[in-house]
């Protein structure tokens, strides 16, 4: 029997990928204005970036374990594989509660084949590994093959990115408020990156104008061979930009396949609008 990708709505992959590859989808759970909504079901990024204008504070909370028991339950009664690549283990507890329930399920149905990978990846660096293991289902490899490959790519995957107001990341208590606080002071525009699965600041600009040109310039000096490789970008409801930086990549480096999304509503929600981040395999991916 094939087997299942299965990913959480972090990887900022649309409904539509899903569908296409057949992979099963868990959602994150967005609270706003006092209702709680379900991560790419039935609450827009472009909602959640329009209320953070207004002044809301949206919070997130991890998928629950029941909903990871149900699901785990389902494919060890069918008996048919299931790997679940997670979001990152250091920016949510989703990973550690999905390795609890299959623990738990698998004392109930020992012959489960049901594998949980931490790739402490986040947003479309996270949905790019995700792609790349659905597409490897889909040409009927095998389990072994695509978790090696999914764990190198996440072990490469390359996150850089630039928030357009440290608050929000503040808030979500993803930096100190010593940071944010000296960053709205001084109009400093940050450019971030992770590392095994945080976020850590990386440099400081004034203002946003050289920013993109930077990014390229982080891109240029730890990645390589772009023209093979998809390259990610989400934003915080700005296209423009996100379109502006990957014609930049283009004409600099040569690529050629893009994956551009929002910044999905959980990852948002702690991010902010004007939020753009690039995904790419760095040079010691091989």
């Amino acid at each position: 029997m094939s087997i299942k990708i299965m990913a959480d709505s972090a990887s900022d992959l649309t409904k539509n990928y899903f569908t296409e590859y057949d992979m099963e989808m868990v959602s994150l759970t967005v609270h706003l204005d006092d209702k709680d909504y379900v991560d790419g079901i039935n609450i827009t990024p472009k909602n959640v970036f329009d209320a953070m204008r207004k002044g809301a504070s949206p919070k997130t909370s991890q998928v629950s374990p029941q909903t990871f028991k149900n699901i785990f339950t389902e494919y060890a009664q069918s008996k048919q594989p299931l790997l679940y690549l997670a979001f990152s283990s250091e920016l949510s507890g989703t990973y550690q509660t999905a390795k609890m329930m299959e623990q738990e399920v698998k004392e109930e149905y020992p012959d489960a084949d049901i594998t949980v990978i931490d790739t402490k990846c986040a947003s479309i660096g996270y949905g790019l590994v995700v792609l790349q293991a659905a597409k490897m289902a889909k040409a009927g490899k095998s389990k072994e093959e695509i978790i090696e490959e999914a764990s190198k790519q996440a072990l490469h995957m390359e996150h850089i990115f630039t928030v357009d107001d440290l608050e929000y990341l503040k808030r979500g208590g993803r930096v100190s408020k010593t940071a944010a606080f000296v960053g709205s002071l001084l109009n400093i525009k940050p450019i971030l990156h992770v590392e095994q699965g945080k976020l850590i600041p990386l440099e400081k600009m004034r203002g946003t104008k050289k920013l993109l040109g930077r990014m390229v310039e982080l891109m240029e000096e730890r990645g390589g061979n772009f023209e093979n490789q998809v390259i990610g970008i989400s934003h915080g409801d700005d296209l423009e930009r996100a379109e502006k930086l990957a014609e930049m990549i283009k004409e600099k480096f040569g690529a050629k396949e893009f994956l551009i999304e929002y910044v999905g509503s959980a990852i948002g929600a702690h991010a902010g609008p004007g939020t753009i981040a690039l995904f790419f395999l760095n040079k010691s991916y091989k």
